[in-house]
């Protein structure tokens, strides 16, 4: 008799949802009153936006890139400068992306699960690197750690260069990816709530046991996502980066300064060849997007179910 309420009780509830997304789409095909000619213009006009400023781009910098043929291409990548870059810029991405990876699951789950003071502000802290220039965080930068910094006398006296090398430009670029992992699990953990987590410790499960079985599955997408954007953003910062590395070539050049140097040197395939392989790693950070906002949508109907 129970077994057969709780069934009852499903299934209207299971009803009543169906009903609720019928009628939103209903709504939805509601608001659709524009003419057909409304609509042909508009969807034309978004994609010439959109092959103007984006296809069009991306097409002119890979015909560039191979102008001179594969060979020319592929000579322009083999140089010592431009190997010196890919690798500083995979280093520095590995480094933002690790540190990110830590602060951001750590900020999410205290502002996903825990109420304390200050709780608004920590958000607030948290979009900040959004709101300001990379270009002035690369200052502050600076201003902490150049000689005439706040630490400069105490670094050089204990022989420690931060600005002008890898320590720096990793600074800065932690510092300009750090909202990336934090805003993708904050909705996603708060959505969650906290009770399979309370039901895993009323059970016996440690702190450690509760996160990695309850609940980093949970979030294993959304993290993915965070890591994919933070990695994506920090190959390709320019600003902080620029004012902290003191641009020596083949030691604090990332690739994308490296594309700067090189096209005011007018070698303009070695710039449009590591140019294209940013590109690429766009294209490539755009695909797996889609793919894991595909699962992170099919996650959200689950727990809507």
């Amino acid at each position: 008799m129970t077994m057969q309420i709780a069934d009852t009780v499903s299934l209207s509830v299971s009803d009543a949802k169906a009903r609720a997304r019928a009628r939103a789409a209903a709504a939805r095909d509601n608001l659709r009153t524009e003419p057909r000619a409304v609509r042909i213009v508009i969807i034309a006009l978004a994609v010439i936006f959109l092959t103007m400023f984006v296809v069009l781009p991306l097409v002119v910098v890979f015909a560039q890139a191979f102008s001179h043929g594969i060979l020319a291409y592929l000579a322009a990548l083999a140089e010592p400068e431009a190997l010196a870059a890919i690798r500083l810029t995979l280093l520095v991405a590995a480094i933002s992306v690790g540190l990110n990876l830590v602060f951001g699951l750590v900020a999410a789950w205290a502002i996903a699960k825990f109420d304390f003071p200050g709780k608004t502000f920590l958000i607030t802290l948290i979009a900040l690197p959004f709101s300001v220039s990379p270009v002035i965080s690369g200052l502050v930068f600076v201003l902490l750690f150049g000689a005439q910094g706040y630490f400069g006398s105490w670094l050089r006296d204990h022989d420690i260069q931060i600005l002008f090398a890898v320590p720096g430009i990793a600074l800065a670029t932690t510092f300009v990816t750090f909202p990336f992992v934090a805003r993708a699990l904050i909705p996603l953990m708060q959505e969650q709530g906290t009770q399979e987590e309370e039901a895993a410790i009323s059970l016996g499960a440690s702190g450690l046991q509760t996160f990695f079985r309850v609940t980093l599955p949970n979030i294993k997408w959304g993290v993915l996502y965070g890591v994919l954007l933070c990695n994506a953003r920090a190959m390709g910062e320019f600003g902080a980066v620029s004012v902290v590395s003191g641009h020596i070539r083949g030691e604090t050049n990332t690739m994308p300064l490296l594309v700067e140097i090189l096209y005011n040197e007018y070698h303009f395939v070695a710039a449009f060849a590591i140019a294209s392989l940013l590109a690429m790693l766009a294209l490539i950070t755009l695909i797996a997007k889609t793919i894991l906002e595909r699962h992170l949508d099919e996650g959200q109907d689950v727990n809507d179910h």
